[in-house]
């Protein structure tokens, strides 16, 4: 906006980081425009499915979570990256989950009197299931992508945020009586619809109802097969997710009709390149026959190897030369002594010099200009430059630009290894959390209690993989740490329906049939509410016209319905071997033959 041409005369200004910029831009005006319909589908499935007077407070804490989180950004200063954009749905999905599971356990509370002790009942286990999702997320730290590091971090920040409001503002709201007037009484009525439209949403999922009855009944009796069923599924999945499609063209990502895209192409019609890889040399002088020498014959190596020739000029090659030292030097008799190369450098003006080689002769730059091609074959490009580097002793050559760090960042996203890595990792962060908490009941009994949740946890990391690649869905740089979210929902999943369990058991002596059946219709209900509410919300992103967000959405729905499907299918088999596991413990020895 700086410089203005007279005449006709016009110029744009385009590249990568321009490309980048509007992608940013457009994912964050396509987010805010579909999260405002979203938050309308949240609210009435969140009407429908979850039978409470205040049926939408959860969606309100969940929201006030998210605006104090973005609050607190800002405060800092923190500028709204594409890792900011993807935390959004996230943290109001889990804001919701633990605002119901809170309310869920109050408003059970028989008399109505014991909310007071039913909140201190509910508040440790729902602690625990925020503790164990939060370390989940930290695992996402020791990422070398500083967008995912962030993603990681605001995660964990927004869910500490989330809870603390579910047990502030909720317990605030649920201890209001609104008054009887006008306004209550259309409220009331208002109510009343809600009500008959959750029953006949009841009558529909009754279905679903027995079809869990069945997956009980399973577990109690062979509940060996159910987990073996489970974990050769989850094989499978472990085994394709390499296979699963990461998308990295620049191009595949964004809105086909994104100015910088098409302003990105002109350039690379007009010049035939369209970003710029660096190669910056060290050495204690630069002026050194053999040092500019081995600058040019790399230069020319690569260029031979990537198409380009100065007869054909770019044409299609893969790597064209850019302004570079070994430029100046265009015969053999100007690098022939240093003198002569001293000479040669001091003659060129200083504005164009200091562009390839710094004043002080100890550092220099070859550009190699690079076509616009995928993140992945650029990553090839890279390793190749990279093995053909070969400095005579006492020079040292490094990597550097926009395109190595992009695509060095979407190799560590897309490495499957590096994905599965990370996922044991979190299962083991989760793991470690359930032990601490439950350590004051002896090592033994917490180990008891800590590996029961994590089992289906980890087998729904597989499921979730496995039906992407099913249903053909890629992943891309958004998308690919959503394995921690699959990690992070079925931590509380696991986590809530297991505590529920073991409370039934404890406190009322059920069989383990009617502890689970008790479980499913309180806590399990409470489960499917927020879960139902959660993938509604994402459900919607899958309409935005960014391929990138899209995908996004798409695999958040699968994630978030494969982990809670998974955990309540796998979940009372894995309780049920526990508590034979455990009963094999505590069974007393066969005494000892007296000797006759």
């Amino acid at each position: 906006k700086e410089w203005k041409l007279t005449g006709d005369a016009d110029y744009r200004v385009t590249g990568a980081p321009v490309v980048v910029e509007d992608l940013a831009s457009a994912l964050t005006q396509s987010l805010l425009r579909l999260l405002v319909v979203a938050l309308l589908v949240m609210a009435v499935v969140l009407a429908l499915v979850f039978r409470s007077r205040l049926r939408l407070l959860p969606l309100a804490v969940a929201l006030a979570a998210v605006a104090l989180t973005f609050g607190a950004m800002s405060l800092l200063g923190a500028s709204l990256t594409m890792a900011s954009i993807a935390v959004l749905p996230v943290l109001l999905g889990l804001g919701v989950d633990y605002a119901i599971q809170y309310q869920a356990r109050i408003e059970e509370a028989r008399p109505p009197g014991d909310a007071a002790r039913a909140a201190r009942t509910a508040v440790p286990v729902i602690g625990t299931a925020a503790l164990a999702t939060g370390a989940g997320f930290l695992v996402l730290l020791l990422s070398p992508v500083p967008m995912v590091r962030q993603f990681g971090l605001l995660l964990v920040v927004g869910i500490a945020i989330a809870f603390v409001l579910a047990l502030t503002a909720g317990t605030a709201a649920l201890s209001v009586r609104p008054r009887e007037n006008a306004l209550g009484r259309s409220l009331r009525g208002a109510g009343e619809l809600i009500e008959g439209a959750s029953r006949a949403i009841g009558r529909l999922g009754r279905p679903l109802g027995r079809a869990g009855g069945v997956v009980v009944t399973a577990a109690l009796r062979r509940p060996g097969r159910v987990l073996a069923i489970g974990l050769a599924i989850a094989a499978l999945g472990w085994a394709v997710d390499s296979r699963t499609e990461v998308v990295s063209d620049i191009e595949r990502l964004v809105p086909q009709d994104l100015q910088a895209v098409e302003d990105l192409q002109a350039l690379q019609r007009s010049t035939g390149v369209a970003g710029e890889i660096d190669v910056v040399v060290e050495s204690a002088d630069l002026t050194d026959p053999e040092v500019v020498r081995w600058m040019r014959d790399y230069q020319s190596g690569l260029l031979g190897r990537y198409g380009y020739s100065t007869e054909r000029g770019c044409g299609r090659a893969e790597l064209c030369p850019a302004l570079s030292l070994p430029d100046l030097f265009r015969t053999d008799a100007s690098t022939g002594d240093r003198a002569r190369i001293r000479a040669l450098l001091d003659a060129v003006p200083p504005y164009f010099s200091s562009a390839v080689i710094t004043s002080d002769r100890r550092t220099a730059n070859l550009a190699f200009g690079i076509r616009l091609v995928s993140l992945e074959r650029q990553q090839q490009i890279i390793d190749d430059m990279r093995a053909r580097l070969d400095p005579p002793p006492g020079v040292t050559a490094r990597l550097a630009g926009l395109p190595v760090l992009a695509a060095e960042a979407n190799a560590s996203l897309s490495d499957p290894l590096r994905r599965i890595g990370t996922l044991v990792v979190g299962l083991l962060a989760v793991l470690i959390v359930l032990l601490l908490v439950n350590r004051r009941r002896g090592w033994r009994e917490a180990w008891a209690r800590a590996w029961v949740p994590v089992v289906p946890i980890a087998l729904a990391t597989g499921w979730s993989a496995l039906v992407l690649w099913l249903l053909g869905i890629p992943l891309n740089p958004l998308s690919a740490t959503l394995g921690a979210l699959v990690l992070a929902i079925s931590t509380e999943f696991a986590v809530l329906l297991s505590a529920r369990y073991e409370a039934e058991r404890a406190g009322m002596a059920l069989t383990p049939a009617e502890a689970l059946r008790r479980t499913y219709r309180s806590t399990g209900a409470a489960v499917m509410a927020s879960g139902a509410t959660a993938i509604a919300g994402f459900a919607v992103l899958a309409l935005s016209d960014v391929a990138m967000l899209r995908d996004f959405g798409l695999v958040t729905v699968v994630d978030l319905t494969v982990s809670l499907l998974g955990v309540l299918a796998v979940l009372p088999a894995v309780l049920v071997l526990a508590e034979r596991r455990a009963a094999v413990r505590r069974a007393p020895e066969p005494a000892a033959a007296v000797p006759a």
